[in-house]
This record gives C-alpha cells, sequence and structure tokens, in this order.
C-alpha cells in the first residue's frame, strides 16, 4: 500500500480544493449559460394608437420597453384588437402576462396601483375661445358636439349618457369608440372632426385627446370636463393600472415596485404623448 508522506499531505488537500472550486465554477458558468432569458409578455392591440400599435410607437408600447429594460428581459407582444372578447383572448388564454393599461380595479383582471388618472376633455379650436368646461353649460344645446359612441344605448361612454340625459341628442355627433379599424390611429377621427370644423367641439377621453391634438393644424384647447363625476355610475375620471391574471400576485407585486421606483420615467413618457392628468381629490 502506498503511503502518502505528511509533507505532501497539504499539498495534496490543496489540489482537491483547488479542484472542488473549479467544478462550482464551471458548474455556475454552465446554469447562468442554460437559464432561459426573463420574458416580459405583453397583450396590446396593434393599431390602437395613441395607446399602442405594431410598430411600438404607442406611450404603453414605450412603458412596455421600459419594464423590460429595467428587468433585463425580453419584450413579447401578443396582438389582438382590444375591444370585446380582449381578455378572454390573451390574458386569460394564458398567451401573454400583462395589459399596460387597463382602468383599476378593473374586474377581468388584477390591477396593480395606478400608474396615472386622466379625464375626458373638452376639444373645441383655440381661435374660437369657447372654453367649455361643464356638461351644464347651455350652450351644449346648439353647438354641434362631438361624442364617443359604443353603439349601446346601455353601455355607452359616459359623455354619451351625460349628455343624453340633459336632453342634448339632436345635436349630438356620433364617433365610434373604436374608430375605422381598417385604417392607421382609428380613434384620431373625432378630434380630426373638430380641426376640419365638422363640429363645434367634442368630448374625448383624454389621452386620445391630448396626442391627436398635438398634431392640430388650427390649434386645439382641452379643458376637463366638469363635474368630474355626474352621478356614482357616470364618473368622468379614470385611474389607469397594469392588468395581470387574477392569480398572478407575485408579478403584480413585482409591477407595483417598478411603478414606485420608476414613476418619474413614466410621467415622462405620458408628458412626451400629451396625456391629460388630473390630481385626485
Amino acid at each position: 500500500m502506498t503511503r502518502v508522506r505528511p509533507a505532501a499531505a497539504p499539498r495534496l488537500r490543496g489540489v482537491v480544493l483547488a479542484l472542488i472550486a473549479a467544478a462550482a465554477l464551471i458548474g455556475s458558468a454552465a446554469c447562468f449559460g442554460k437559464a432561459p432569458k426573463r420574458s416580459l409578455r405583453v397583450c396590446a392591440d396593434p393599431n390602437n394608437l395613441p395607446f399602442s400599435d405594431r410598430d411600438g410607437a404607442g406611450f404603453e408600447n414605450k412603458i412596455a420597453e421600459l419594464v423590460a429594460a429595467d428587468w433585463h428581459a425580453t419584450l413579447e407582444y401578443t396582438w389582438w384588437p382590444q375591444r370585446r372578447g380582449f381578455v378572454r383572448n390573451t390574458l386569460a388564454a394564458g398567451v401573454c402576462d400583462l395589459v399596460i393599461g387597463v382602468p383599476t380595479k378593473y374586474e377581468l383582471t388584477r390591477t396593480t396601483r395606478p400608474y396615472y388618472r386622466s379625464s375626458y376633455v373638452f376639444v373645441s379650436k383655440a381661435q374660437r375661445r369657447l372654453g367649455l368646461q361643464s356638461l351644464d353649460d347651455p350652450r351644449l344645446h346648439d353647438l354641434r358636439i362631438g361624442v364617443q359612441m359604443i353603439g349601446d344605448d346601455f353601455n355607452n361612454s359616459p359623455p354619451a349618457h351625460a349628455l343624453a340625459n340633459r336632453g342634448i341628442v339632436r345635436n349630438i355627433v356620433g364617433y365610434s369608440v373604436y374608430g375605422d379599424y381598417s385604417r392607421p390611429s382609428p380613434l384620431s377621427d373625432i378630434v380630426a372632426a373638430v380641426d376640419r370644423g365638422e363640429v363645434d367641439a367634442a368630448v374625448v377621453w383624454g389621452p386620445a385627446a391630448g396626442y391627436f391634438a398635438k398634431s392640430s393644424r388650427a390649434g386645439l384647447a382641452l379643458t376637463p370636463v366638469a363635474p368630474r363625476r355626474d352621478s356614482a355610475a357616470l364618473p368622468f375620471v379614470f385611474e389607469i393600472s397594469m392588468g395581470v391574471r387574477r392569480d398572478d400576485a407575485a408579478l403584480a407585486r413585482a409591477l407595483d415596485e417598478f411603478l414606485v421606483r420608476r414613476r418619474a420615467d413614466v410621467e415622462t413618457i405620458l408628458d412626451s404623448y400629451g396625456v391629460p392628468r388630473v390630481e385626485e381629490n
């Protein structure tokens, strides 16, 4: 039997420890090499500026890019028109994990903390100096007013209901809340109608109004609709959050942390798109 001389034992232990350390490093490197890169799977509308489009030109696209960069994740999209069946065919189907913009406390998703609060606004030509602010302005009975319509009287937009409740019906010009989806930027129709003088004013959801008013030829004025709430069932101010599957609490928590930490960057994106925001009462 071969014996190891006492003087050689420390050297042998050193070799063994070095081999163990090298094996650990190799194993660690192999694990990192095989680890899948994190993906941020976003559900979005491919033709819904200023919110999102397939070219990544919407502010929700930019916020998604900010999240992906912050998390060192690859950004992947599942495209689907954002109308009835959107959540069912995307988030609920498990083909994507995140909707960048949904109403806070939206019943079909778990929602994050709100990251902006906007309002319906009056849109009119600045040169006319109409100064519309209130739904109770008597001039609304005579002006041609553009309003976003959904189509079903029981599911219509808050402005459509509020004006109808005041007997302002015959001078209303309806524009589909979905627009002509066969064309780019379908939400622009109602703002363009004010710009062309087809209507005297319009009541439009703030982010769309602010974005499309920036490219107006005539120069448009925007003022928040008052009151903020026409009744318990007819608010005009809405908080917007991110939406995930109802059982995905971990992702919601991670997004909440992101929204707190990167709040200034999100605000910068919203500002660049002209998104009007209102303070909490």
